[in-house]
């Protein structure tokens, strides 16, 4: 049905590249990207929190930067990579930092873990060797109610030594 006959225009679907594949959603150019993510592409990784970008729990990549997922509408990552933990590292391996966190033992509950990783890997994009200070203020947007806080960051500082 036509505008014209009282109905909605016909939208054409949002072209995300997630995770290097290109995908195609029918969903209102207003959703989360998080719903997609999640409900659409079935990639998990990114978890649902707080809803309004202040916990951390959704954290993907958007060309490189840290962003809320949860609070992006889809609309503006057209055109732009998405990479959620789940793409962090090629083929079957591991992310420095999700190896650390493995080898520091960093998560307790883990819900805010793949939030926590995504900060982690993007501050190790654009320092490599950060210190003490640095990975501090990298998480101070990762809520982690577990108090795992110290044991994520020398998972990082690890990460960046190897």
């Amino acid at each position: 049905m036509s505008a014209w006959e009282g109905g909605q225009p016909e939208r054409a679907p949002t072209r995300l590249t997630v995770n290097g594949s290109v995908h195609e959603s029918g969903a209102d150019p207003d959703t989360p990207l998080l719903y997609v993510l999640r409900n659409e592409l079935g990639l998990m990784g990114a978890r649902f929190g707080c809803g309004l970008g202040l916990c951390g729990a959704c954290f993907v990549h958007v060309d490189g930067a840290v962003v809320a997922s949860c609070d992006t509408p889809l609309w503006s990552v057209e055109g732009k990579a998405v990479v959620t933990v789940e793409g962090l590292a090629p083929g079957d391996g591991l992310h420095p930092v999700q190896q650390a966190m493995l080898d520091e033992q960093a998560a307790q509950c883990a819900y805010c873990l793949t939030g926590v990783v995504m900060s982690g890997a993007a501050l190790l994009e654009r320092s490599p060797h950060p210190d003490r200070a640095e990975v501090v203020e990298a998480l101070e947007h990762n809520l982690c109610r577990c108090g795992a806080h110290n044991r994520m960051v020398r998972a990082i500082l690890r990460a960046s030594d190897g």
